[in-house]
């Protein structure tokens, strides 16, 4: 796993959401395209790209990164929909 080597900018509602869950994520390819999930869902690959977000890590697969130019709190929405309905 790599640090953040490219510029790939993120939401400040997308840092403050993954520091205040205490959680690590990861940033993966779905069906519905690129989304965010606990590591429990998605658990990190040695090409991942690491950021570090306090205590917390969101891991970019490298795939998606070669796409993305911002993370954004649509890609974390599915996943704060299912913590509604439980």
């Amino acid at each position: 796993m790599t640090d953040n080597p490219i510029q790939i900018r993120i939401e400040k509602e997308v840092e403050e959401f993954i520091k205040k869950s205490g959680k690590d994520f990861r940033l993966c390819t779905t069906c519905g395209g690129p989304a965010i999930y606990p590591v429990e869902f998605s658990a990190p690959k040695e090409s991942d790209i690491v950021v570090k977000m306090g205590d917390s890590t969101l891991y970019i697969s490298g795939v998606q990164a070669r796409y993305l130019r911002q993370i954004e709190m649509r890609m974390i929405e599915r996943y704060r929909r299912s913590l509604r309905q439980v």
